[in-house]
C-alpha cells in the first residue's frame, strides 16, 4: 500500500481523487488474490471498448495492477474491426470520379491491399472529407449538388442511431445525393463469438459505456446466463474502471456471475428507447465482416427494405473481395484477446502511429496506438 499512496503513481490529472484511487488499487490485489486462488489461474478481464483502452493506458493505471491480472483489449475499435475488404471497398468508391467521401478521421490512414489509404488518395486528386458527424456529410450533398456524397458507416451501436438521424434528414428533405457504406458492427455478437472459442482465457468482460447508453443491459443477459461469464458496463473515469474491475473480481471471488453496471449515471437498464427506434427503422440486422474474424450472422447492420436507395454499396453497384491482412500484422490476434501489442514484432519498428502497418495502430481507439502512446 505505501508504494501505491506515492504520489508519482498518480500524476495524471485524470485522477481526480488520489486517496480513493489508493484504496480501490488496495481492494483490487485483495480481491485478485481471492480470484487467483479460487481459479487457479491468471485472471483476464476483457476491456470491450476502445475507449476503455485508451483510458486504461493515459492514467498509466496498468503499471499499478497486482500480479495475477491482466486487461486484454476486445474488439471494440471500430476501425480496427473492419474488414480489410470493406477497407478495400471505400477505397474503390474514392476513386470514383464525382465522388465525394466523407469520413470521420480515423479512416484516413487505414491502408488498403494496394498500400493506399484515403489520405494518400486525396493527395493523388480523390476528393475526401473529414467530417465530425454524417450531418457534416449532409450539408456537403446538399453544398454539391452535381455531386455524390458517400459517409463512411463505421461504428457499433452508438454510431449507428446518429446516421440513421442523418438519413432520416436527407429523405425528408429530398436530398438525393447522399448515400451511406454500411459497415456498423453489433457488439454482442462478437461478445458471443470470443466465448465460443475453445479454450478462451477471458475470465469477464468490462462492457462499453457509449453502447451500452443506447442498448442498455438486456442484450448482455446470455454472457451471464449462457456463459457464466462476470461482466459490468463501466464508466470512463480512471476512478469507474477502478471500480468496474473491483466489481468483476468480487464476482470472481464469490463464484457467482452477474450483468452489473457501474455507469449508472449514464446507462438505464432499457437504453435509449428512441435511438433504438430510429436505428431499427432506418437499419435491419444482417451478417457482417470483422477482421481476421470473418463474417458473424447477425452481428451488423444493413439498411431496410424502406431505406435501401441510401446504400451505397447497392447504389453504386460494389462487389466485395476478401483481402489478406497486411504482412505480419497481429491486430486480428490483439482483437480476441489472444495476444498484446508488444506481442507484434511490427510494433513500434516498423509499424508506428506515422507508419501504421495495421489499423490497431492507426485508430486513436486502437490498442496498438495506446500502447505506442502510452507505455504497455
Amino acid at each position: 500500500m505505501k508504494a501505491l499512496k506515492n504520489p508519482k503513481n498518480f500524476e495524471s490529472p485524470l485522477w481526480r481523487d488520489k486517496t480513493l484511487a489508493a484504496s480501490a488499487f488496495e481492494k483490487m490485489a485483495s480481491l485478485t488474490a481471492g480470484a487467483v486462488s479460487r481459479t487457479g489461474k491468471t485472471v483476464s478481464l476483457m476491456e470491450v471498448c476502445g475507449s476503455h483502452t485508451m483510458a486504461i493506458a493515459a492514467s498509466g493505471m496498468r503499471r499499478l495492477f497486482p500480479k495475477g491480472l491482466k486487461m486484454l483489449s476486445g474488439p471494440g475499435c471500430p476501425v480496427c474491426v473492419t474488414a480489410q475488404g470493406d477497407i478495400d471497398l471505400v477505397l474503390e468508391l474514392a476513386a470514383r470520379p464525382g465522388v465525394i467521401i466523407a469520413t470521420f478521421g480515423d479512416m484516413l490512414k487505414v491502408r488498403g491491399s494496394n498500400g493506399l489509404d484515403l489520405r494518400s488518395m486525396r493527395e493523388q486528386g480523390s476528393d475526401v472529407s473529414v467530417v465530425y458527424s454524417p450531418m457534416d456529410a449532409l450539408a456537403l450533398a446538399v453544398e454539391n449538388p452535381g455531386r455524390q456524397v458517400v459517409f463512411v458507416g463505421v461504428g457499433f451501436e452508438t454510431t449507428a442511431p446518429v446516421i440513421a438521424g442523418a438519413v432520416l434528414r436527407a429523405r425528408a428533405e429530398k436530398i438525393r445525393n447522399f448515400s451511406v457504406i454500411p459497415l456498423f458492427k453489433l457488439v454482442p455478437p462478437a461478445l458471443e463469438l470470443l466465448l465460443k472459442v475453445p479454450g478462451h482465457n477471458i475470465s469477464g468482460f468490462m462492457l462499453p459505456g457509449h453502447v451500452s447508453a443506447i442498448i442498455g443491459l438486456e442484450p448482455y443477459r446470455f454472457v451471464v446466463e449462457k456463459y457464466s461469464a462476470p461482466c459490468v458496463v463501466t464508466g470512463f473515469e480512471p476512478l469507474d474502471i477502478l471500480a468496474g474491475i473491483n466489481m468483476l473480481l468480487e464476482q470472481l471471488v464469490s463464484g457467482v456471475p452477474a450483468l452489473e453496471s457501474e455507469y449508472g449515471r449514464a446507462v438505464r437498464t432499457e437504453g435509449n428507447p428512441r435511438a433504438l427506434e430510429i436505428m431499427r427503422e432506418v437499419f435491419s440486422v444482417t451478417e457482417a465482416r470483422w477482421r481476421s474474424i470473418g463474417a458473424i450472422k447477425k452481428s451488423g447492420l444493413g439498411f431496410s427494405r424502406a431505406f435501401s436507395g441510401f446504400d451505397a454499396v447497392e447504389r453504386f453497384k460494389l462487389s466485395y473481395r476478401a483481402a489478406p491482412e497486411p504482412k505480419g500484422c497481429i491486430c486480428g490476434g490483439i482483437l480476441l484477446g489472444k495476444a498484446l501489442p508488444a506481442d507484434c514484432g511490427l510494433f513500434g519498428k516498423a509499424c508506428s502511429p506515422s507508419h501504421a502497418v495495421g489499423p490497431c495502430m492507426v485508430s486513436s481507439e486502437g490498442a496498438c496506438a495506446a500502447w505506442f502512446k502510452y507505455g504497455g
